[in-house]
């Protein structure tokens, strides 16, 4: 299986385009090393050929057109992404589909609770049906023990893992978890037996996502704060990164102390809000990371398992 990280950056991508923290001031400027990322997307093929877009990135458009992995190789016009699959209803993992609409019609794989939310409070689906037969929902269940398949992708098994973690301001669930308003993936290559496990919103571990972890042979994993007041404690928020549905990267239930339970060969932390510390490439958080044996993703990293 062949991973594409298309973006690895939280909402707003980094530099943000109204911040001025330390991070996005410093990365415009030169001043700090840092690698300015898109908003966080990954894509999966099991050959290289057919993939399976996972999130739909505001950026899809710049992400698609620097991944030659994704473009067009005969005819007029196509595409080599056969079908989306979205962990939850965020604008930052659905707006992109508004991008994908010349290339219409669409299978895209989502929870009922995510497509309640798609089709009302924020109607993507009634929206985009205009445009050559629209988005066709295909359903996923919320029991990790029951897989399902893309069409046109063979070779690639999908678990759906329940995460705790919270809905978008404008979901009627909003402060309300239900199964299925976010979802971890357990991808496997059913012709190596390997898997990714990739859960880019995670508010706190449990037994369900240690077991996802165990077995793992690369995890992305939620990297968007280093401390859960960091938005607080920065004057640009009220609320903590748990109340957002992140755990924090550091701290002993963060990120770092839960990679380092397991023998994973690929750790990396995707999802990276702007204030994290950790995207300046000489700083301590950094090293923290890295010297802990976790990668930090950036745009355009592949990962082959």
């Amino acid at each position: 299986m062949q991973i594409l990280i298309l973006g690895s950056a939280a909402g707003g991508g980094f530099p943000q385009w109204n911040c001025h923290c330390d991070n996005c001031e410093g990365v415009r400027s030169g001043r700090i090393k840092a690698q300015a990322r898109t908003q966080s997307s990954i894509a999966v093929s099991p050959d290289g050929e057919n993939w399976v877009l996972i999130n739909a990135s505001p950026d899809i458009r710049q992400q698609i057109n620097q991944s030659p992995q994704l473009w067009p190789d005969e005819g007029q016009r196509g595409t080599k992404i056969r079908a989306a699959v979205l962990s939850d209803s965020q604008i930052d993992h659905t707006t992109g589909l508004l991008t994908l609409r010349e290339g219409l019609p669409l299978p895209v794989y989502c929870t009922d609770v995510v497509h309640e939310d798609l089709s009302g409070a924020y109607p993507l689906f009634n929206l985009l049906s205009h445009w050559h037969g629209g988005l066709t929902h295909r359903a996923i269940g919320t029991d990790p023990q029951t897989p399902f398949t893309v069409e046109q992708v063979s070779g690639l098994v999908f678990y759906p893992v329940p995460l705790e973690s919270n809905a978008p301001p404008y979901s009627p669930y909003r402060d309300d978890i239900v199964p299925g308003n976010n979802i971890g993936l357990k991808i496997l290559d059913s012709n190596t037996g390997k898997y990714l496990f990739y859960a880019p919103g995670i508010v706190k571990s449990n037994s369900l996502v240690e077991a996802m972890l165990a077995d793992a042979e690369c995890a992305l994993i939620d990297g968007t704060l280093w401390l859960d007041d960091e938005m607080i404690a920065k004057g640009f928020s009220n609320k903590l990164g748990s109340d957002m549905g992140h755990m924090p990267v550091n701290g002993e239930f963060g990120t770092v102390a839960l990679l380092k339970k397991f023998d994973i060969k690929h750790k990396i932390l995707i999802h990276i809000n702007n204030t994290n510390p950790i995207l300046n490439e000489e700083s301590a958080e950094h090293s923290y990371v890295i010297n802990n044996g976790v990668e930090i993703a950036t745009d355009g990293m592949e990962i082959f398992i």
